[in-house]
């Protein structure tokens, strides 16, 4: 008897307590925004672009109509606005369904924007949303507007947002110049002692028209084409540079987020005549401060295997891999240095070095800090240490170029 009445009570307060589906939200009734753009004006107003997910072609395929036509996968809406709240509200008025933030996984700034007036409003009305994700992937349009990279179109991936998101995770494993990051990576960095981080960039290839036209991903070579473009400097919340090629992978070597890419060595005299990829990687900064200047140190270790030669060479000497190594090391060494001396040029600190001072020496930090980017870091001493190993040779040892040469 005292069980059922404990059941009973439990039973009572439960249907109390619960109150149902208060908050239902009906998939009939939203408009899953996949990427939003954000560009300004001419006359100072912020302009959106909703890449909104149409739910039945992305599950059936592409469509076939009555009169044979199809469907994309998106719609695209556009509004403006004196601030992005209002420029979200007024884009309400196009579409049938509530606009829905939640599943949105990736935004575009405009180059312009980020150049002009930066990120930092953008960050605050995302921030303060309760259905946005800070962790939704960040990039800046790259000599575009954000607006032509939302509209385009692409093959292979449906959704043009998973395009983009695919490529940076693919292109950061295998080459090493491109940085995945999300807002929150974007405020962190913006708000450390160094005040600047590092945003990857993505331009459309091709006539942005074309881009947005369903034809462009029915031909077996699209027209048009979004690919990865370089790491864009934020300082202080505005873009300032662009790096591309070495001094991108340098930098991403420095911040020790290379997760495999492959570097090029020339061997007598031929240029880039062998390749090695990368298997492991690990770089390591250390600071301190003496009689009143800051030292850096990096130290990066890097393991690998040899994936191309294109001229003879015996890699079963000794002798042979220890000057391979011995090139890599260069190379690697060469890259770190470029990178360093760009921001150096910038005055902006994207590796963060004043944080490793901060870290080691705090006392010291509190006076260089007020003068760090402007003083300092642009003169800031740093020494490189590079370690390349050579650890298989793939599925043969000695060059085919060698045993062609042997049979002559």
């Amino acid at each position: 008897m005292k069980h059922k009445l404990i059941f009973l009570i439990v039973w009572v307060t439960m249907t109390v307590l619960l109150s149902g589906c208060w908050s239902k939200k009906e998939l009939t009734d939203l408009a899953i925004v996949a990427a939003l753009g954000v560009d300004k004006t001419e006359d100072g107003k912020y302009a959106i672009t909703l890449q909104i997910i149409n739910p039945g072609n992305v599950a059936g395929g592409m469509r076939g109509g009555g009169g044979g036509t199809q469907s994309p996968p998106v719609t695209i809406y556009s509004a403006t606005g004196n601030n992005l709240v209002e420029a979200s509200r007024r884009a309400s008025s196009k579409i049938s369904r509530r606009l829905y933030y939640a599943h949105t996984n990736l935004v575009v700034v405009g180059e312009n924007l980020a150049r002009e007036e930066g990120v930092a409003t953008l960050i605050d009305a995302v921030d303060r949303d309760h259905e946005f994700r800070i962790t939704t992937t960040m990039v800046i349009a790259n000599q575009s507007s954000a607006e032509d990279l939302v509209k385009t179109l692409t093959p292979v991936d449906k959704i043009p947002a998973n395009k983009v998101l695919k490529t940076l995770e693919f292109s950061q494993k295998v080459l090493g110049e491109t940085i995945k990051t999300s807002i929150q990576d974007v405020m962190k960095g913006l708000q450390s002692p160094d005040e600047a981080t590092v945003v990857s960039g993505f331009r459309l290839v091709g006539n942005p028209k074309h881009a947005s036209q369903l034809e462009n991903i029915q031909e077996s070579e699209p027209e048009s084409a979004l690919e990865a473009s370089g790491i864009g400097i934020i300082k202080e919340g505005k873009l300032v540079d662009w790096y591309h090629g070495k001094a991108a992978r340098g930098t991403v070597w420095i911040r020790d987020e290379i997760q495999g890419t492959d570097i090029n060595i020339d061997w007598e005299r031929k240029k880039e005549a062998i390749a090695y990829q990368t298997v492991r990687q690990k770089t390591t900064v250390s600071a301190k401060v003496k009689n009143g200047k800051p030292h850096i140190s990096i130290h990066t270790r890097a393991e690998g295997s040899i994936g191309e030669m294109n001229v003879p060479v015996d890699i079963t000497d000794v002798k042979v891999i220890s000057k391979m190594e011995e090139e890599l090391e260069k190379e690697v060494k060469k890259e770190i240095k470029k990178a360093i001396e760009q921001a150096q040029t910038n005055k902006a600190d994207i590796f963060g070095f004043g944080e490793a001072i901060r870290r080691s020496s705090p006392g010291e930090w509190k006076k260089l800090k007020p003068m760090w980017n402007e003083v300092y870091f642009p003169e800031l001493k740093v020494d490189i240490k590079v370690e390349a190993y050579i650890r298989r040779a793939g599925l043969r040892n000695k060059s085919f170029l060698s045993s062609l040469n042997d049979d002559q």
